[in-house]
């Protein structure tokens, strides 16, 4: 059922479009990006503790690499959830760091409920501003996004790599790419409306009070079939976090249309490796808690067929804070009987525009 609902911030109304059909499983659900905000709470809290898919590669990891040696966990949460880990995979200490206060006070009590004071060692601030000593062996940071870079991870983890892991030292994950193919959004959505799910709505108002004021988010699609792609798939962002590790940087990746349909812009997601040589996570044909993002390009949709190509340019460079990154996205759609087609979109991790696509304006409707 589709309807008009509000939602306040900061004394603004904003006219919000809604889905109120319950979330099911096999149906499509639409939220704002949260991963790469300061808005956590116990239900996001769970549905990562509960991610198996996710869970089983990190502790396979961390069996592999934290015996006899000493575990640093950046984004540590609520549950400090990998500390404990690596303790039962035989870490002989774990440092934890979390940057979100209530969190942080959360952990603090449920590391005194485990009596685990004298084995973990928990710290309030950011990892790029916190120090200590001894530095760690491996550092475990559950902190990709469902654009795998959008929480911050390439700043964080360099900067763990040059002060707190000893020479040599590892981190977990090893590698997370963010995947690209063409897409137009309403087969996202088949049989109903592309609006926010009802229960996104409180964390849509967070993050608007979080930055102050609304603007353009990152749309989360959750449940998006592989079936909806338009075109063959291409990494367009590489973090190699124990190899070359940029926190900047510009790629250009040809996706060549696979099948008839309409396209107005790319759905993303994420392949991730927690050690090198195993099966990645890959979040559209996996259950994880990790969804897709839709990236609109185009102002209405553009008639492709097979032959068709799209050249997407994705770049990244740290935003204003200097750890989350801000993205920039050009196209050239070039049809097989000469014409062209472009489109961009600017995606900063906050601020920006509000109502800038057509897609904002029919999600945040003014009547």
């Amino acid at each position: 059922m589709l309807n008009i609902q509000e939602i306040k911030s900061h004394g603004r109304t904003l006219r919000v479009r809604v889905d109120r059909e319950p979330e099911r499983e096999g149906r499509p659900a639409l939220w704002p990006s949260v991963g790469e905000y300061p808005i956590y709470d116990p239900f996001l809290y769970t549905t990562m503790t509960t991610d198996s898919e996710r869970n089983e590669r990190f502790r396979a990891a961390l069996r592999q690499l934290a015996p006899g040696r000493r575990i640093l966990d950046i984004g540590t949460g609520q549950d400090l959830l990998w500390a404990r880990e690596g303790l039962q995979a035989g870490a002989r200490h774990g440092l934890a760091v979390e940057i979100i206060e209530d969190a942080f006070h959360k952990a603090a009590a449920n590391l005194s409920a485990c009596d685990l004071q004298d084995q973990i060692t928990l710290l309030l601030g950011e990892s790029t501003n916190v120090q200590f000593a001894p530095r760690a062996d491996v550092c475990v940071a559950e902190i990709i996004g469902s654009l795998a870079g959008a929480e911050g991870a390439a700043a964080v983890l360099a900067d763990a790599r040059s002060r707190h892991l000893e020479p040599g030292g590892v981190i977990v994950p090893h590698r997370a790419v963010t995947q690209a193919a063409a897409v137009c959004l309403s087969d996202l959505f088949p049989d109903q409306p592309v609006a926010f799910a009802e229960a996104s709505l409180p964390y849509l108002r967070s993050i608007f009070d979080w930055h102050g004021a609304p603007f353009d988010v990152r749309l989360r699609v959750e449940g998006a079939s592989p079936r909806a792609l338009l075109s063959e798939s291409a990494p367009v962002e590489v973090l190699d976090f124990n190899g070359n590790l940029r926190t900047g940087q510009r790629t250009t990746a040809r996706l060549p249309i696979t099948r008839p349909g309409h396209m107005d812009g790319v759905l993303t997601w994420l392949n991730l490796w927690c050690l090198p040589d195993e099966e990645p996570l890959d979040a559209l044909h996996m259950k994880t808690n990790w969804a897709t993002i839709y990236l609109p390009l185009f102002d209405s949709p553009v008639p492709v067929a097979p032959g068709d190509a799209l050249d997407l340019t994705f770049a990244a460079s740290l935003s204003d804070d200097g750890v989350h990154p801000d993205y920039q996205l050009t196209a050239a759609l070039h049809t097989a009987d000469g014409q062209e087609h472009h489109g961009s979109l600017a995606s900063p991790h906050h601020g920006g525009s509000f109502r800038a696509y057509p897609i904002y304006r029919s999600l945040f409707p003014t009547s």
